[in-house]
């Protein structure tokens, strides 16, 4: 299971309030490098929800009979429409 974005900030939160309490530098590295990565991990989170929204968006439109974003562009393949003449 992938995290969402939402648990990522979170965690992301949680680790730099651990590097700004911490007095031992060490501590403080750590928590800033967990930090990044979670930061790092959201990132990723949100491009994953995105795609997943955008493909959810593209079977309802689908299922209804409606066109999607790419139906309405221009084709690199010249035969495309003429398959059914």
């Amino acid at each position: 299971m992938r995290p969402s974005s939402d648990l990522c900030r979170t965690q992301e939160a949680r680790q730099r309030a651990i590097a700004a309490s911490a007095n031992l530098a060490n501590i403080k590295s750590i928590a800033n490098a967990a930090a990044a990565a979670w930061a790092k991990e959201a990132r990723q989170a949100d491009l994953r929800e995105g795609r997943k929204s955008l493909a959810a968006e593209a079977r309802r439109t689908h299922a209804s009979g409606g066109s999607f974003l790419f139906d309405s562009l221009p084709s690199e393949n010249p035969d495309r429409g003429f398959a059914e003449a």
